[in-house]
This record gives structure tokens, sequence and C-alpha cells, in this order.
């Protein structure tokens, strides 16, 4: 497949900058990959769509503020390091700018001195790993130095840096928010719960490779980048009980469909455990787990475009993306919701 099967037109202006005051109040399209069908609603309406005795998985992690702006040690000139990972203590993979400047070796200083990144590795893929240097608790030096890192499309300043995380962020670590998660607020969450529905929390820290664009021109050449997942032995069960008693497992976002996704067998069993996932889903791939996913709208030509035609079907999705596009939705990180039944 080309990638140019995953393109369509995005008029600038429809990218969300801000989000809105409440949650729930974005838009949300209903995209019956049976039928073949689209319906228009608001994310208030969630509810008719989630049924007793289905499972809600929710990803929880929680965006540090991992954007470092400081200057180079030696020459005085401005650095940018926005942390990937942890590797080990102290040790984090980052992206580094501007790279072709910072080399093996060289510090860069944030604040007055409270934090130096020193540079022990260059990867192949231009990454640096860097060790920091510092007195005191690293978490408590990046909250007060560090910016949420918002994605690149995202120009204007977040007035709260609390919306751009979820009400059930909870394990820190991640580079980027689980957008499709934005939409719940405590409150339709509880409502959920009265009404029978499972909720089952996963960790998959987001990377930057997110926002990555797929540079090679036939889909399957592209190498998809690896994030860090968890999930429990009892997170695991309520997954299966949930499929066992005929619920279906609705996927909040598409980082809690690639968790499911890589730790279900081929006979639909969830499995427990902790590592690395860099799975790539695009058409062709047949679900074991994921029955509905609620998802925002994303980038032309991204993997995430992909993932969504596999379980809606090309052609309905890039249907529906110029529908949302002629009603004027809102896309991306701030923007409206699509659910996929």
């Amino acid at each position: 497949m080309n990638i140019n099967d995953f393109d369509y037109h995005l008029p600038e202006e429809l990218i969300a900058q801000t989000p809105l005051t409440e949650r729930t109040a974005s838009r949300l399209l209903v995209v019956d990959k049976n039928a073949g069908a689209l319906e228009h609603r608001h994310f208030s309406d969630i509810s008719n769509y989630i049924k007793p005795g289905d499972c809600l998985v929710l990803n929880n992690t929680r965006v540090i503020p991992a954007r470092l702006l400081g200057h180079r040690e030696t020459s005085g000139g401005a650095a940018e390091l926005l942390l990937l990972r942890q590797m080990e203590d102290d040790v984090r993979e980052t992206l580094v700018r501007p790279g072709k400047k910072c080399r093996l070796g060289d510090r860069i200083v944030f604040g007055d001195g409270q934090l130096v990144a020193e540079i022990i590795k260059v990867k192949d893929d231009g990454n640096r790993l860097v060790k920091f240097h510092y007195e005191g608790i690293f978490n408590e030096i990046l909250l007060s130095l560090g910016e949420m890192p918002l994605p690149p499309y995202i120009k204007e300043k977040l007035q709260d840096p609390e919306r751009y995380q979820t009400v059930y962020s909870k394990v820190e670590g991640s580079a980027a928010a689980p957008t499709a998660g934005l939409h719940f607020t405590k409150e339709l969450l509880a409502s959920l719960q009265e009404k029978g529905v499972n909720i089952a929390y996963v960790t998959l820290h987001v990377g930057l490779g997110t926002f990555r664009p797929v540079k090679a021109e036939t889909i399957e050449e592209h190498t998809m980048h690896s994030e860090v997942y968890h999930v429990d032995e009892e997170t695991a069960a309520l997954i299966n009980n949930t499929k066992k008693n005929g619920g279906r497992i609705i996927c909040v976002g598409t980082t809690a469909t690639r968790v499911v996704e890589t730790l279900s067998d081929d006979e639909g069993i969830m499995h427990a455990g902790t590592g690395e996932t860099s799975i790539f889903i695009y058409p062709g791939y047949k679900f074991k787990q994921t029955d509905v996913l609620i998802t925002n709208f994303h980038l032309p030509k991204s993997t995430l475009v992909m993932l969504v035609s596999a379980l809606a079907g090309r052609e309905l999705i890039l249907k529906a993306y110029e529908e949302a596009v002629q009603k004027e939705y809102r896309f991306f990180s701030f923007g409206d919701a699509m659910i996929i039944l």
C-alpha cells in the first residue's frame, strides 16, 4: 500500500489550537463500519453508544513537562531538549535541537545550572541519550524548569496545562497526551460505571514518534517507534471477563488500542505484562481484542489514519474525514472525536 492512499485535504484553519471550555462539548462523528453509515452527534451523547457490560479501556499515562529550553555550555547558544523516555537512573532518550550543533560529550545547561544534560550517545535515528546532573529531586526540578510539550501543529500557548491531561491521568512518563481521553470528565465516567460499564486502565507512555511522518512510500517499509506499556493481572482479567460475558472492548484512543492488541493472543485472550511495543496496525490487520474505538481525527498520511482504516476500512474513513472537513469539525489533539462502531 502506498502512503498516498491515506492522504486527505485539510484546511489549516480546522486544526484546533485551543481546547474547548467544556471537555464533553466537542462534536462526535459516529462511524458504523458494518452499515457504512455516518452520524453527527456531540460527545455528550457518547453514553448512547456504550452498553452495560461493555469495557471502556483508558490509557492512564500522564504527560510530563518534557520540553526543556537551555543553552550549550561551551558556546552559550540556545538549545532545546525533549524527553522521550527514561533508560535508567538519570539517563534519558531525548530529541535535541539544534541537532548538528549538539554533539557527543556536549553539555546543555538549564535554568541557572540547576540541571545539566550531558550527551553520552548519538543514536542512528538522531536521538540522543543524555545523562542528567543535578542536586535534589529530578521530578521537582523538571516541574520548575520544563514546559508541556505540545504537538508541533499547535501554535497557541496553553493557558491551563491540565487541559492537555486526561482527568484520569496517573502514571507520569508521556511526551504527548492520549488525546481521545481528553473528552471525558469524571462525572461522565462515573455515570458510565453506574450504568454497568466496566472501566479498565492500561498504561502506554506516548512517544514523539506519534507525530513523526511516515517517510517510506510503501507503508509496509515503515519502521514504527516503540513505546513503553504496563498492564496488570486485574486489568487483563477484567477485559477477558468482559469478552467472555459478551461485552465489547471499547478502546479510548489509538494508544489503548496498541496496548490491548500487543498483549492479546490469536484466541483473543488478554495477558498482563510490561515492556515495549512497536506494533504497526494498518489495513489487513486482524484485530484480536478491539471491538469499538473512540478516537480523534489524525494527520494525513499518518500511522494513526492507517490504524483507524484497519478497523473501519480505508474508503469509509476517508469518506468520514471528507465529511468532517465539509462540516468544519475541529481536528487533531484539541479537536473533535469519532467513534467507530
